[in-house]
């Protein structure tokens, strides 16, 4: 495995597949299909494309169509297909017959790239769950004689089984079984993911979430910023999140905590990127890991406006997080790249709305003073009378904030400085 991280093999050259239909933007999800091979080291050498009202229940494409790919993946010699859509398991089975060639659906593809992006042990048990749930009606023989040399055939309870039961039977048997204890592990380390994040909220710090389609620049402004306002940041690399310019660079949520000069806090999340017809196995699975988003005071959707799909993404980002439950919480929408783009976009503009580029300073000073808005609109400016033997109230409240004003008289300190609702209430004995 280490020999092969060194030595990386050489990309597959692969056949792109996808159907025009009435619904369907096809240059747009063509276009993304092909990042999404080059991002599991695959090459597309040519696409292949066929109107049709609805796919081909047996073949997906059109018998002519079908004769067609099969002579070309012989001229090309090509042995890979990948498709845009998810293909149900006779489609799959009757390609590669016709075409001898190996079949990926663009789920499969999907769950490949994840699989090897998972870095932490819940997005590891994730993507193995929804690898499961999609193997699952997918299983055959030789599938299932595969699994058995994986997992240890006659093992985990089944050898008092009657010999009638087929080898594809018990493999469904373990990969039940393998699910049900993923999710007992999952539902283990939600309790964890939940605890932290109650901790976070009783810090009295709201919390923003990056969320955005897949490389949109969420991890590049989360670093930029992180460099500016997080502690240690900028000289400890450890601080930063995972940045490369490719789909699904990081499938990890990161959380940390900003200090802005006037000495506010709140905490930045850096959650999985989005991209159209997500799996919804994979959906499901990661809701925990959008667990940031849903429990979120004020979203950024992160827009690559350099990007002529840029509309396409947007809906996909905001289909995507009603399904996994985040709604009713405040989006600022963020374009971002516009350093990448002369274009002027009319309806790039608006309250809650911003046009910057993540590289760019002033771009982020904009951005902060619209969240500080948002997330900070229940300040009001009051004056604390603090007794001189309660030292520590003041120093509590100057590790976290500016003081406008500060004067004396006979018994205390007269402090003038902006509290929140709830530093209000705690403080409320204070406040003359």
């Amino acid at each position: 495995m280490t020999e092969q991280h060194v030595n990386a093999p050489a990309p597959r050259q692969v056949f792109l597949v996808g159907l025009t239909t009435s619904q369907a933007n096809l240059t747009y999800e063509l276009e993304e299909l092909a990042n999404l091979a080059k991002a599991n080291n695959l090459t597309p050498v040519e696409t292949f494309t066929q109107k049709l009202e609805r796919p081909n229940p047996a073949t997906y494409f059109g018998k002519g169509k079908v004769e067609e790919l099969a002579e070309a993946a012989k001229t090309y010699d090509v042995d890979m297909i990948v498709a845009n859509d998810e293909l149900s398991p006779s489609q799959i089975r009757n390609l590669e017959k016709l075409t001898n060639t190996t079949v990926l659906d663009r789920t499969g593809l999907i769950l490949d790239i994840f699989a090897q992006r998972a870095q932490t042990k819940e997005a590891k048990l994730q993507v193995q769950l929804a690898r499961l749930q999609y193997q699952l009606p997918r299983l055959r023989t030789s599938m299932s004689v595969s699994l058995d040399q994986q997992t240890g055939a006659g093992g985990g309870g089944f050898t008092s089984r009657g010999s009638g039961e087929t080898k594809l039977e018990e493999s469904r048997r373990r990969i039940t079984s393998q699910m049900v204890r993923i999710r007992q592990e999952l539902a283990e380390l939600s309790k964890g993911t939940s605890t932290r994040s109650a901790k976070r909220t009783t810090n009295e710090l709201a919390n923003v979430a990056l969320v955005g389609y897949t490389n949109a620049g969420k991890s590049t402004l989360m670093n930029r910023l992180l460099a500016r306002f997080g502690v240690g940041a900028d000289t400890d690399d450890t601080k930063q999140v995972f940045e490369k310019d490719m789909l699904f660079a990081t499938l990890t949520t990161t959380v940390r905590q900003l200090t802005l000069p006037d000495k506010k806090q709140f905490l930045l999340s850096d959650t999985v990127g989005f991209v159209s017809k997500l799996p919804h196995n994979l959906v499901s699975a990661f809701k925990s890991t959008l667990q940031e988003a849903a429990n979120a005071d004020l979203l950024l959707q992160i827009v690559d406006v350099s990007d002529e799909h840029y509309k396409d993404m947007m809906a996909t980002t905001e289909k995507t997080l009603a399904e996994v439950g985040v709604t009713d919480v405040p989006m600022i929408t963020v374009y971002n790249k516009a350093d990448r783009t002369e274009l002027v976009y009319p309806e790039v503009s608006g309250e809650n709305t911003i046009t910057i580029s993540a590289l760019d300073p002033a771009s982020q000073d904009a951005l902060i003073d619209l969240i500080k808005k948002q997330i900070f609109n229940d300040v009001q400016e009051v004056t604390l009378h603090i007794p001189f033997d309660q030292g520590a109230v003041q120093a509590k409240l100057a590790a976290k904030h500016t003081f406008s004003k500060e004067d004396y008289d006979e018994t205390g300190t007269l402090i003038t400085v902006e509290l929140s609702e709830l530093e209000r209430k705690l403080y409320a004995d204070y406040i003359v």
